[in-house]
This record gives C-alpha cells, structure tokens and sequence, in this order.
C-alpha cells in the first residue's frame, strides 16, 4: 500500500514545512488507516464487484489528492517521459494490487489478506538480490528471508496439507504483495532523479490508475442493479481515507523522519488487520495465525537491516 514517492529521498530539512500534528500521532493515525482498509475491502465486496470497488478506491482517493494539489497549488508532471513510466508505476503500485486484493478477500478473510500484505518487504529483499547490483546481501537478510516465509507457510497450516485455506484466494493476495516491490524498484530506476514534487507525482500516479481501472471495469462487469448504502460507504472510506488521506500523511512522514522509519508501518498494519476482522468481522482465529505473523514480521525487520 504506497505510492511511487516512497522510495524517493526525503526533501531536505531546511524546506519541510512545520508540521502541528507529532509524526508519532500520524504514524499511528496511518497504521490504523491501512489496517482497516482490509477490512473495508471486504464489506465492499459484499455489495460490489471487485473491480468495482477498486475504481470506487482509486476515485475517492484521486479526488481528495485532486483537492491538496490544488489548495497547494500544485501542478500535474509535464514531461512525456514521466507520464510514461508513471503509467507503468500507477498500475504496478495501484490499480494491479488494489484489484488482486479486492479478489483475494472474496474467498479468504481480511485477516489472512493483511499477513499477506506483510510479505512485500520480503519479496522487495529478494528481487533486490536480483534487480538491484548496489544492495547486496547480508546473512542477517537472507536469514530474514527464510524466517519470513517460514511464517507464511505457519500462517497457512502447511503442516496440516493447508486444509481450511483457499489457495487461488491466497495466491492472489500474495501476487498482490509482490506487484509492491516489483513497482517500487522500477520507481527506483526510474523517478528517481524527477524533479516534480512528490505530491504531484503521487496525484498524477493515482490519476493514472484511475484511467486504467476505468477503462478495464466496465469490460469485465456489469453496472450495478442497486447500491447497497454499507458497501459503498466502505469502498468510499477506503478511497477517501486507505487510499488519498493515507498517501498524504505518508508524503508528510518520509519528508519529515524519511523513509526507512515512514516504512515501518508495515509491520502494523497485520497487527491492526488481525484485530479488526475478529473483532468487527467476526472472523475465526487459530494459533498459527498469530504465531505465524509474528515470524512473518520478524523476518521482514531482518531483511531491512543494513551493514553498518
């Protein structure tokens, strides 16, 4: 769940504006934010199709970026060269994930679909084996990465044959995790050096993969004969809040703490997932559960340790 300015450098001290909210208060406030989105994009499938809801996501969220864009009177990225890969970006980052999730949850629970979500940085740390020649491995990382998908494999009970766990619905929202990683190194190589703000690379991003979702909906789905008031209100939060709030108040913690620190809202969000579909959901726990995210999570710290 980020956008193509996450890996960007942070802009430098001396231009950060002053902000009145503790980046602790936003971190917190941006955990709690993606942790429900899970929860959201269930009951918005209930009422929904899946592509559906994430053009639904992709609209309200492009409108509330729509909105700081001009308050800050921001302008949309000029250069061809940009547009080009930020449509790459838009649909690796956004449209291809929000959609695989949105799948996923028809058939697994939005508890299960946040552990997923858990594994980006382990895919990240094993395609940068590949992608990136500057990041090499350190035993500590390649130990985080076992340890990573050791957890996986505890959280789906493969010791009992995976029994209980539907594998196309897992598949998927693991795919989903994976598209992450995938986005964020082509970011890397490629917007690196942009010159455009993060704000308007992030709305032009979203922009995008709005296009993209409402060009591909109406081939796979059909209109909706009646619209349900709680799905909508869901999908509509998930826009407005899962989706453009939450990029802003990202923008604001890599610009004011960096990225590294910005990131580590990852390792809530499952915590945060798990709660809120047993408690609201009402969705059944087992032990590996658990247990099984735990490990997951600890393995992703250790794939983040650097060399000193």
């Amino acid at each position: 769940m980020t956008t193509a300015t996450t890996t960007r450098t942070a802009d430098r001290a001396a231009t950060r504006p002053r902000r009145t909210l503790d980046w602790r208060l936003r971190f917190a406030a941006l955990s709690l934010i993606w942790g429900f989105s899970f929860l959201l994009i269930k009951v918005g499938t209930e009422g929904y199709a899946p592509l559906q809801v994430t053009l639904g996501r992709l609209v309200f969220g492009t409108a509330v970026l729509a909105a700081a864009m001009i308050v800050q009177r921001e302008r949309l990225p000029r250069a061809a060269r940009t547009w080009g890969h930020l449509t790459v970006a838009a649909f690796l980052l956004n449209a291809l994930p929000f959609s695989l999730f949105a799948y996923a949850e028809l058939t697994i629970p939005s508890t299960l679909a946040g552990i997923c979500n858990a594994t980006s940085p382990l895919w990240g740390m094993a395609l940068s084996l590949v992608a990136l020649s500057e990041d090499r491995p350190t035993r500590i990382r390649v130990a985080g990465l076992g340890l990573g998908f050791l957890g996986v494999l505890t959280v789906l009970g493969a010791w009992q044959g995976f029994t209980g766990v539907d594998a196309t619905g897992t598949a998927l929202a693991l795919l989903a995790s994976l598209s992450y990683p995938i986005g964020w190194i082509y970011v890397r190589r490629t917007l690196a050096g942009s010159r455009d703000s993060h704000l308007s690379l992030t709305g032009a991003q979203l922009l995008l993969a709005t296009l993209q979702l409402a060009v591909v909906t109406p081939l796979f789905t059909s209109l909706p004969t009646r619209f349900p008031v709680v799905p909508l209100l869901a999908v509509a939060a998930l826009g407005a809040l899962g989706t453009g709030l939450a990029m802003l108040v990202q923008y604001s913690l890599v610009a004011e703490v960096g990225p590294t620190t910005a990131q580590m809202v990852t390792y809530f969000i499952p915590v945060i997932a798990t709660a809120a579909g047993v408690a609201i959901l009402g969705e059944s726990l087992t032990w590996s559960t658990p247990v099984g995210a735990a490990i997951v999570l600890a393995g992703a710290a250790l794939t983040q340790v650097r060399r000193a």
